[in-house]
């Protein structure tokens, strides 16, 4: 049986055009979990503008934040411009050693991997960047929530809750887990069997492919220019 701690510090990362469903699925579980204290972390305390423009607010800088024994960092198209941000690198591979867990959501993976925090881990990502992980070291596992030691990564998006629950089941046993999983009500029942790029039909496919072009080609090119300086 798992000794809980008795408090726990969970950073949440925010940045500019973040998916707001990546960190506040999480967040809701998280911050259901005893004794957790759940921080959300910016460069600065100026108000944070996800993806589709919700205006969230920070708790804390990357200079102020207290210790973390949990980091999660979200993604989205944002990460975009933060795979080449020295500061969230920075903030990544300083704190990241001292952390219980080092953990991500969707796209977040690929922040830890520019950080390389991901070298010589079992990783997964949002099915549109898994080819990019092997860039930071990384080999990917396709699953919606993987473990390789303190590593945890979660897949697209809604995996962020299932991330989560792992999480709460590792630090204070399934029971707790699967309490918070009833409070939440999560019993996923969707109506279409299309959100796994295996079961989608192929036109669905590529019509997602098609929209989201643009901003795999710029991602693409952002990983070239940092891996090709590491």
């Amino acid at each position: 049986m798992k000794t809980p701690p008795d408090s726990l510090s969970v950073g949440l990362i925010l940045f500019e055009g973040v998916t707001q469903l990546d960190f506040t699925g999480p967040y809701e579980v998280f911050s259901r979990m005893p004794g957790a204290t759940v921080y959300l972390v910016a460069e600065s305390m100026a108000p944070v503008r996800t993806e589709f423009g919700l205006t969230i607010s920070p708790d804390a800088t990357f200079d102020s934040a207290p210790l973390l024994d949990v980091i999660c960092v979200p993604g989205g198209w944002g990460v975009n411009a933060q795979l080449e941000n020295p500061a969230m690198a920075k903030f990544l591979s300083v704190r990241g050693p001292s952390a219980r867990y080092v953990t991500s959501v969707c796209t977040g993976a690929l922040l830890l991997g520019a950080a390389g925090l991901l070298d010589g881990y079992r990783a997964t990502t949002h099915w549109m960047s898994v080819g990019f992980l092997p860039r930071f070291g990384a080999m990917h596992v396709d699953r919606r929530v993987v473990i390789d030691r303190n590593r945890i990564t979660g897949g697209g998006v809604t995996a962020g809750i299932d991330l989560a629950l792992v999480i709460a089941a590792e630090l204070y046993g399934d029971g707790t887990s699967q309490a918070i999983q009833l409070a939440i009500e999560y019993q996923p029942a969707p109506p279409f069997n299309s959100g796994s790029p295996h079961s989608a039909p192929a036109e669905i496919r590529t019509q997602v492919l098609s929209a989201a072009k643009p901003g795999l080609d710029a991602r693409a090119a952002a990983i070239g220019r940092i891996t090709a300086t590491s």
